[in-house]
């Protein structure tokens, strides 16, 4: 199965990492499913694929591409992502998010 950088290396593609607040799994989860269909709707917007540690449940990861870095740029500023960041405090671990912004390079 092709991913969407075997024949666009020049998209960006982000991981975004965030683990639950103790007790904060389902309500968290619940927010990040709420964000994928309003992304999918956005410019530049390529994939926007949420998962779930298998050995560690409530730690979760977006596998995103986008067609650029202003396009990420855009999403970050959306209403949806910016509510969604205002209660990253109650909902998020200590370590809170890590975006890590890649280039697919083999």
């Amino acid at each position: 199965m092709p991913t969407p950088t075997d024949d666009r290396r020049d998209l960006l593609t982000v991981i975004a990492y965030m683990k639950a607040a103790p007790g904060k799994a389902d309500e968290l989860r619940a927010g990040l499913e709420a964000l994928i269909e309003p992304t999918s709707q956005e410019d530049g917007y390529v994939n926007y694929d949420l998962h779930e540690a298998v050995e560690e449940p409530g730690t979760f990861f977006f596998y995103e591409n986008w067609e650029s870095p202003a396009h990420l740029d855009a999403h970050l500023a959306t209403p949806h992502l910016v509510q969604f960041a205002g209660r990253i405090d109650e909902l998020l671990d200590e370590n809170g998010l890590t975006i890590t912004r890649l280039k697919r390079i083999a």
